[in-house]
């Protein structure tokens, strides 16, 4: 297995293509509470963590409420999604699954606690994941590096001792500054940034169903 100890993955946009769906509900929560949404909010939220993204919204896109219950209102209109189908990427169970027979696997994600419970659960991948973190436990989320350094040392694993599988410009950052080897699987919908890309990546892949443990080795 080399020198990588530990695989830690994003959840939206590597595990769920679920980046469309936060757009869509923060959007439809923001016009019905009196928001104005501006070009540059979607990807300014982007890899926030809970308490940032509802401060974001209550005071720069003047959504009414404070931010607990904007954070409160977007989980639920969430959940309502989730409750129709679990929106998982093609060959993301698959990749999950074979890499977990190898090294022991966390999750760093800007979801709220309650969404990755879902989300794990009701895929059936929660089995596969030794620790999970949210953004919304750490004391700053994405780009900062904070919830992959709470996610290795919930796995035990020196940050230089693990890989991240990442999607977007924040993931790509806060992986790399924790010191993780990084793979990434740009989205499609929001690509990152390509000095970014060029600058954390180690390994670039068109999509997660291209993950597997020799892309892990070759690290």
């Amino acid at each position: 297995m080399g020198d990588i100890l530990a695989v830690v993955f994003d959840m939206d946009g590597v595990i769920i293509d679920s980046e469309q769906v936060w757009d869509r509900v923060r959007r439809e929560y923001a016009a019905e509470h009196g928001g104005t949404w501006t070009d540059t909010a979607t990807r300014d939220m982007q890899g926030m963590s809970a308490p940032e993204w509802s401060a974001f919204m209550a005071e720069t896109l003047r959504v009414n409420g404070t931010p607990e219950q904007i954070d409160a209102g977007v989980v639920a209109g969430m959940q309502q999604h989730y409750a129709q189908g679990i929106p998982l990427l093609p060959g993301a169970r698959e990749a999950v699954s074979s890499l977990a027979e190898h090294w022991p696997l966390g999750l760093a994600s800007s979801s709220n606690r309650p969404l990755i419970d879902t989300v794990l659960a009701t895929a059936g991948l929660a089995q596969y994941f030794t620790a999970t973190i949210s953004s919304e436990e750490v004391d700053a989320g994405k780009p900062e590096p904070d919830v992959y350094l709470a996610a290795c040392e919930a796995l035990t694993v020196p940050p230089h001792h693990a890989a991240a599988v990442e999607d977007s410009t924040g993931g790509l950052l806060s992986a790399h500054r924790a010191g993780l080897k990084v793979i990434a699987v740009p989205n499609p919908h929001y690509p990152p940034d390509g000095t970014v890309l060029i600058e954390t990546a180690q390994v670039v892949l068109d999509s997660v169903s291209e993950l597997d443990p020799a892309v892990v080795r070759a690290l």
